[in-house]
């Protein structure tokens, strides 16, 4: 007669993170937010605007990446999976933000010369 076997506490229970380190990030995300807000609040303009408020958008992805995504207890291989094709995606983005103002000038220039 085969005995029945008790499920050890390993195997029923998955990886379990303290609430307290939610609360920490919402809190982050809530001061991230309202940092995007104030911007608007003071009227900043120009390149100051857009780049806090980049700034303010990458962290908040950077926050939820890491922590509800689980990012941040995944491998190493898995990150660099990710992370590494998203950042040649910026890097060549931000080439063809170089390269558009080049070829901007250089139709400004022919087609108000008379060709």
């Amino acid at each position: 007669m085969k005995q029945a076997t008790a499920h050890t506490p390993s195997h029923a229970q998955g990886q379990q993170h303290p609430i307290k380190l939610y609360l920490v990030v919402w809190a982050w995300l809530f001061i991230l937010s309202a940092g995007s807000y104030l911007v608007d609040y003071f009227q900043l303009q120009g390149i100051l605007r857009y780049g806090l408020i980049l700034l303010f958008m990458l962290l908040k992805a950077g926050l939820i990446i890491a922590v509800f995504m689980h990012m941040a207890w995944e491998r190493l291989a898995l990150v660099y999976a990710i992370l590494v094709p998203m950042s040649a995606v910026l890097v060549f983005m931000g080439i063809m933000v170089l390269e558009a103002n080049y070829t901007l000038l250089s139709r400004m220039t022919f087609f108000a010369s008379g060709h």
